[in-house]
């Protein structure tokens, strides 16, 4: 099976969601064969993506331009979708003969509509797998403007054209899109490992990559809290630790410390959740998908939402005891991804 998939490099959390399953696909398929389109870093991909993979390294949508991983440039966002529905069917209709050359069994995207339009028009079948749509997302910023309703129609007859809409849980209703398939939650496990910290207590900061230095080098020094930042941070406070110095992956360094800093989002979320891993969150600027996330977390994980200002000022002795001495509820089962899986090859073989 040659399955061409397009994920999203509107953060990370579209490849946490895809990259289980196609990990499991190619358990499953022995003839699998795999092309991904994204504007991710090659190393990412590969890191999640650990079968063989061709990589074809550009973007078919942008979700939404962001002024930090919690505020939307909406001005900006605007123009970019009035940009991209300038010239619909000709971008449609490229799109489809790009994807006829490379003749997929299948197109898969999380969570481009672009994709989906094409396959539809060069007769090749498609599903969509995410938490969220971009067609419900546009009608939340933009419904209530003039100009919005052809390029919402359009977003939602790409969307529709779909086999199906593999929504993962957490997810948003999508009562719209009429062809929604529910699937349980994604999350990719790691293996705990000693950091070697000599009993203090790792707090790893992760605000989901979009860009958003928080100022930690500003932040009081907390008795046994070593803070885990990105390198590129540069922080210069004496309690902080690069996450690359450990040589890990994203997943075994979230699987390995005591707490995560982060906003809702639904890799982080899921993977903290079926990882075993405290949550602390800011919640996002009127960022629809949220509340679903916050929600489903509330029920499967310790959290505690905190406010921008603990972000700025630095979070307290009190925060960080709030979250670790809770009890974490029995972890949630990432059975999304065999489901996933499944729907994929039953669609690829119809």
């Amino acid at each position: 099976m040659h399955l061409f998939v397009d994920i999203s490099s509107h953060g990370f959390g579209h490849l946490a969601i895809t990259a289980p399953v196609l990990n499991a696909l190619a358990k499953a398929c022995p003839d699998f064969r795999l092309t991904v389109r994204s504007a991710l870093p090659a190393a990412m991909l590969r890191q999640r993506i650990v079968v063989p993979h061709e990589i074809i390294p550009a973007a078919s949508d942008f979700g939404y331009i962001m002024v930090d991983a919690t505020r939307i440039d909406l001005a900006a966002s605007a123009a970019a979708y009035r940009r991209a529905h300038g010239d619909w069917p000709t971008r449609v209709a490229a799109e489809a003969r790009f994807l006829a050359g490379l003749d997929p069994d299948l197109v898969l995207t999380s969570v481009s509509y672009l994709p989906l339009a094409g396959a539809a028009v060069a007769g090749i079948p498609a599903c969509s797998l995410c938490s969220l749509n971009w067609a419900d997302l546009f009608a939340h910023f933009f419904g209530d403007k003039p100009w919005a309703g052809p390029i919402h129609a359009e977003m939602l007859a790409a969307y529709r054209s779909a086999r199906s809409f593999l929504r993962v849980t957490p997810g948003m209703a999508m009562g719209d899109l009429g062809n929604v398939t529910p699937l349980g939650p994604i999350a990719a496990l790691g293996t705990r490992q000693d950091l070697a910290l000599k009993g203090d207590k790792a707090v790893m900061v992760a605000m989901g990559g979009i860009a958003h230095r928080l100022p930690v080098e500003d932040w009081p020094r907390l008795p046994g809290i070593r803070w885990l930042l990105p390198a590129a941070w540069n922080c210069r406070h004496p309690d902080a630790i690069a996450w690359e110095s450990f040589g890990l992956g994203f997943t075994d360094l979230l699987s390995s410390v005591d707490a995560i800093v982060t906003k809702p989002g639904y890799g982080t979320f899921t993977e903290a959740a079926c990882n075993g891993i405290p949550g602390i969150y800011q919640r996002r600027e009127d960022w629809p998908e949220q509340d679903c996330l916050i929600d489903w977390l509330n029920c499967h994980g310790a959290c505690l939402e905190i406010a921008p200002s603990a972000l700025t000022v630095g979070l307290t002795s009190n925060d960080l005891d709030n979250v670790l001495n809770r009890v974490v509820s029995p972890r949630p089962e990432a059975n999304g991804i065999d489901g996933a899986a499944q729907a994929i090859l039953c669609h690829a073989n119809a």
